[in-house]
């Protein structure tokens, strides 16, 4: 067992080493105890990726390859309005919801994403790796029609001025039944993992992330027991001994655990308030303050948590908060879509609103 640990450790090192600056997402899945099904992340970037809300009504039309100067894909009209969180100014969805409680969400895959070539054979099925959560918001109302569609389109990488290359994206999916996936698209193609410990980070791959735990089954939130070692009683030091070894770093197999204990540890919520209550304060465990994490080459490159957000897929609420502000905002996607008839831009908060008690002394 000492031997696999060392292993698997020197492998992760690897990993580590040889991938590029890796972008620090994280997410969690909820359960409440009436049923709903809530999703929370964080997104990390080394810059202001300038997100802002859209809300998109059904009847909206793509064309896929958009970011693509020289060659388009094909053409689809939104069957579902959705909303969710853009990125770079575009009308390119990183993070959503739509009407039929669909939850979607990009996160950063660098160093493992591979997509296929574009070629004249493929492009009528082509879809750019930037652009997935469009297609599949608008398109899908559940995890089951997901897992059938992906294998007919292929996913290709558009070069993005804004961050130098392609996108290099795995996504997360989660409708609302609680189903729930994380598609990867790798030198190995496409694979659909289902998502079994409610939690998704960035790299290694997701089936790699799940070995990783093994390293950490003795966790737990309960504190442990006095034990006795020969004669000697050894007692704990006080409280938070169960999670002892919980790794608190910011990599992405480290958050992976984390995110994994907090999840599914985390008290059962009586109803929906109640949990996006408790998944902001979880998703609070994993806020990276600028200057935490710092690309040596740069003095400014410095990956920060840009938004958290928390999405109800049961009511098809979409909850977030920025950077700058830390004040809660929702908007509520089937009130939001009445009358709709294009697409809306909501701009997100970007102050820091600060409420002055002193005269109630008075």
């Amino acid at each position: 067992m000492r031997k696999f640990r060392v292993a698997l450790t020197v492998l992760m090192v690897m990993v580590l080493i040889a991938s590029p600056t890796l972008i620090a997402c994280t997410g969690i899945i909820l359960r409440t105890l009436d049923g709903a099904t809530l999703v929370g992340r964080t997104m990390e970037f080394g810059f202001d990726i300038k997100s802002d809300v859209l809300v998109i009504p059904a009847g909206t039309k793509y064309t896929t390859l958009g970011l693509n100067s020289d060659k388009s894909g094909f053409t689809f009209e939104a069957k579902y309005g959705f909303v969710g969180a853009n990125a770079i100014g575009k009308s390119i969805i990183v993070d959503g919801v739509n009407e039929k409680g669909l939850y979607f969400g990009a996160f950063y895959f660098k160093g493992a994403a591979q997509y296929a070539e574009l070629t004249a054979d493929n492009q009528d099925t082509a879809i750019s790796s930037e652009e997935v959560g469009n297609w599949l918001l608008s398109q899908f109302a559940t995890v089951a029609e997901i897992k059938a569609a992906m294998p007919n389109k292929t996913v290709v990488g558009t070069f993005v001025k804004e961050i130098n290359s392609i996108a290099p994206l795995h996504y997360a999916v989660t409708d609302a039944t609680g189903a729930s996936i994380v598609i990867e698209y790798t030198k190995s193609g496409l694979t659909i993992h289902d998502n079994t410990v409610n939690a998704v980070t960035n790299n290694p791959t997701y089936d790699w992330q799940l070995t990783n735990l093994r390293n950490y089954i003795g966790l737990s939130a309960t504190n442990r027991e006095t034990v006795k070692v020969g004669t000697q009683e050894i007692r704990p030091f006080g409280q938070g001994t169960g999670m002892h070894g919980l790794p608190g770093d910011f990599s992405s197999p480290s958050r992976f655990v984390r995110a994994t204990a907090f999840a599914n540890n985390a008290l059962p919520s009586k109803d929906v308030n109640e949990g996006v209550f408790r998944a902001f304060h979880i998703m609070n465990n994993f806020d990276i303050p600028k200057g935490a994490i710092r690309e040596s080459e740069s003095k400014t490159l410095m990956d920060y948590t840009v938004w958290t957000s928390v999405t109800d897929t049961t009511n098809a609420v979409y909850y977030y908060k920025t950077y700058k502000s830390q004040a809660v905002e929702c908007v509520d996607l089937r009130k939001a879509l009445v009358d709709l008839k294009s697409p809306k831009l909501i701009k997100m908060q970007n102050d820091f609103p600060i409420k002055d008690r002193t005269a109630e002394v008075k």
